[in-house]
């Protein structure tokens, strides 16, 4: 049985991890202090989709957190 459109996003661990950490290399700019392992890009590279849309969404987090220092200071 196929699931509705809705249903079927973030359905899966992999599609979590790709846009988790496409959210968190834009939110946390830094180099990480290990690299990756190998098999973590593989899951990533078939989710891209998702991973694309965790980096617009810590653009836009970015962009929040702009605006609340922004609306907190001046």
């Amino acid at each position: 049985m196929k699931l509705p459109p809705i249903k079927e996003l973030f359905s899966t661990g992999e599609e979590w991890h790709a846009f988790l950490v496409g959210f968190f290399e834009v939110l946390c700019p830094w180099p990480s202090s290990q690299p990756m392992q190998s098999k973590y890009y593989d899951s990533i590279a078939k989710e891209h989709h998702y991973y694309l849309a965790g980096r617009a969404s810590g653009v836009i987090a970015w962009l929040a957190i702009a605006r609340l220092i922004q609306m907190i200071f001046w």
